[in-house]
């Protein structure tokens, strides 16, 4: 159920979003937790991109969770694994529901409220289960630290975002088609790359592997990085700061689990 709006909260939240993006501050990002969205309006904003996203079928045409269950269930046991370390602080409140695209691209993402896609490029591209667990601990921490919001109400404004929930249809299509291609910032990047490997550092895996991502993309020359990881730090300066953040946590998994990831990733179209 769709959380209901006063006009008094509406009006309050549509000033303050014109005090706060209209200022001369609009080119700075918000600092690390600053949101002005609460935990149930992401939950909305992301209930609403997944509703619109498989009305979609033509432009994102979703595998079918019972015809690719062994697949589907294989992520949600990773996925599950990095929510029950005690270190995703929304991992009761968010949904947490894995999609799989069928598209050749490199590319994953992760909407506000835990919404998170893969595309089959992506899962094809990767060699291991450590690189996987990397990737997915990577999209959990964006939608953990509520990076896409921040980012979203920065782009669009509080207004907009907050009439998309209260069932603007004209927009939410927008929204949704930003969201699936948002270039992070530098700091929010970096946030979700060490989270990836603190939420790893608890498990058997090796925590570093989402360096395994990036190594891959280097030994091909660059010139595939999707847009999700494409923006700063450079993906070299990525490689080296996973390890050190893996170091510095004294994290001692070890696992990849290659032929196990090779055995199911075969199983997709």
């Amino acid at each position: 159920m769709f959380r209901l709006y006063t006009m008094k909260n509406y009006l309050f939240l549509l000033i303050l979003g014109s005090i706060l993006f209209s200022c001369g501050n609009a080119d700075k990002q918000p600092s690390a937790g600053f949101n002005l969205f609460s935990i149930d309006q992401d939950k909305e904003l992301g209930k609403k991109v997944s509703d619109d996203i498989l009305s979609k079928p033509l432009e994102y045409p979703i595998l079918d969770p019972i015809k690719y269950k062994e697949v589907y269930d294989y992520l949600n046991g990773m996925r599950d694994m990095i929510l029950k370390t005690g270190e995703v602080r929304y991992s009761k409140e968010f949904a947490w529901e894995i999609r799989i695209i069928q598209d050749s691209t490199l590319n994953a993402f992760c909407t506000p409220g835990g919404y998170i896609y893969f595309y089959t490029g992506i899962l094809k591209f990767l060699d291991s289960e450590d690189e996987l667990m990397g990737v997915l601990a990577h999209e959990i921490a964006h939608a953990d630290l509520r990076h896409s919001t921040s980012q979203m109400t920065k782009m669009f404004g509080v207004s907009l975002l907050v009439s998309v929930i209260a069932g603007n249809q004209q927009s939410l299509g927008e929204i949704t088609t930003a969201l699936v291609g948002l270039r992070n910032s530098r700091s929010h990047e970096s946030e979700a790359d060490f989270n990836s490997v603190k939420y790893l550092c608890k498990t058997p895996y090796n925590a570093s592997g989402g360096a395994g991502f990036f190594e891959k993309i280097l030994a091909i020359g660059g010139a595939s990085t999707p847009e999700f990881l494409s923006t700063h730090p450079s993906p070299d300066n990525r490689v080296q700061a996973f390890h050190t953040h893996k170091s510095s946590l004294g994290c001692q998994g070890t696992d990849t689990n290659q032929t196990r990831y090779k055995a199911v990733m075969n199983r997709l179209p």
